[in-house]
């Protein structure tokens, strides 16, 4: 293969490239259903348009995922349930160590459960024709807001709400699968240190997001895959494996464990006026991150 005939930057620059030209060729079909489903409001056009664009998104993947085992000598070490189907509404939740997790997750769970969508920051929609794509796919873009500006601005408060509510009435008409980093950025130890984690590998999770997502869609999803992410090789916590290294063929192994969880009864209900809600949602996302702390530990 590749990785065996070229060096690690002209590895990554073929790649960079394949990866491109794949991304050009479907945005285009993407962009043009996405006009199509924009101009035509009608639900069994709106119906279709959903399925065929994703269809040319789990393509898209799909190419990726061939580019990636002609350019790349990765070991990946993937257990999933045997029970996914592409039939099921899914809230995937994952520890995030790098760029390189969304290549991970789309690689290994494609064409198992339904497309993934991510909630995205909203500068993310001016990314070069991956802005465009997402947004025809239907990612939700979110405007984060601090605290010192909502009270400055208390007209903006609840806004990522409205964002949600609006994404998940759309989710409702087929099948997808819903990502949340929960930890909400990247880890590193200083970053664990700041925030004094009380885990060893994981930052604190935020659950707002999916708090958010079981309230608006509890009806539709009653399952949460709990996915935990790890690069065994990498010697340096603080500079996690980065895209370019992913591109050049230097992370060698990869290693994702996925678990099925049915949702418990007591915690779907209004996180959003609740506060005996929003405890039990942060109390058994902490549960799952002792766990997924425990899982972590015993690969490093």
């Amino acid at each position: 293969m590749l990785y065996r005939l070229l060096p690690a930057q002209l590895l990554g620059a073929l790649s960079l490239f394949l990866h491109t030209i794949n991304t050009l060729f479907w945005s285009i079909p993407i962009l043009v259903i996405a006009i199509v489903k924009l101009l035509l409001p009608i639900s069994p056009i709106t119906k279709l348009c959903n399925y065929l664009l994703n269809f040319f998104a789990t393509s898209w993947i799909s190419i990726n995922t061939l580019i990636n085992r002609i350019t790349k000598s990765i070991d990946w070490q993937v257990s999933l349930p045997q029970n996914l189907s592409t039939k099921e509404w899914y809230l995937v939740i994952a520890n995030h160590k790098s760029w390189v997790d969304i290549f991970a997750l789309q690689q290994s769970l494609n064409r198992k459960i339904p497309f993934l969508k991510f909630f995205l920051k909203q500068e993310l929609f001016w990314v070069p024709v991956l802005g465009i794509s997402w947004w025809a796919l239907d990612f939700p873009f979110m405007k984060r807001y601090s605290k010192s500006y909502i009270k400055k601005n208390p007209h903006k408060k609840g806004k990522d709400f409205e964002t949600t509510q609006k994404a998940c009435e759309k989710f409702k008409s087929i099948p997808i699968s819903i990502m949340n980093f929960a930890e909400g950025t990247r880890f590193t130890p200083t970053k664990k240190y700041r925030q004094n984690s009380p885990y060893e590998n994981l930052l604190k999770p935020k659950t707002g997001g999916i708090g958010y997502v079981l309230t608006l869609m509890g009806n539709e999803i009653t399952q949460v895959l709990d996915v935990t992410i790890n690069y065994p090789d990498n010697q340096d916590p603080e500079q996690q494996p980065s895209f370019w290294d992913f591109l050049c063929g230097k992370i060698k192994t990869v290693q994702l464990t996925a678990i099925l969880r049915e949702i418990p009864p007591e915690i779907k209900g209004d996180y959003i006026n609740d506060p005996n809600n929003r405890m039990q949602v942060q109390q058994w996302v902490n549960h799952l991150w002792v766990e997924k702390d425990k899982l972590l530990t015993t690969k490093q």
